[in-house]
């Protein structure tokens, strides 16, 4: 995703969210124990409410966090970390 990309999905966010809010994150990685850890520590592990769920042949977990966030910008730093993980797929 390029800086344009964020600045619509950010403008998009802004329009249908009022901050702070409860954002649902959805994710599938591949099921390997490290990449779903790292996935689970962009959360809050106190506040978060996380769900995996790994899929009938167990190649794959999707993840899905739920947590309140304090503006589009939060939401985007999340995305973007999560995107330096090999295999993530956002959704």
């Amino acid at each position: 995703m390029n800086e344009s990309d964020f600045e619509r999905v950010k403008r998009t966010l802004d329009e249908t969210h009022d901050w702070p809010a409860v954002f649902l994150f959805k994710f599938i990685v591949p099921s390997n124990i490290e990449k779903i850890a790292r996935v689970e520590a962009l959360f809050n592990s106190e506040t978060a409410e996380i769900r995996l769920k790994e899929s009938r042949n167990g190649k794959y977990t999707s993840i899905s966090a739920r947590e309140a966030m304090t503006s589009s910008e939060s939401v985007l730093d999340c995305y973007k970390k999560a995107s330096e993980i090999e295999g993530l797929i956002a959704l």
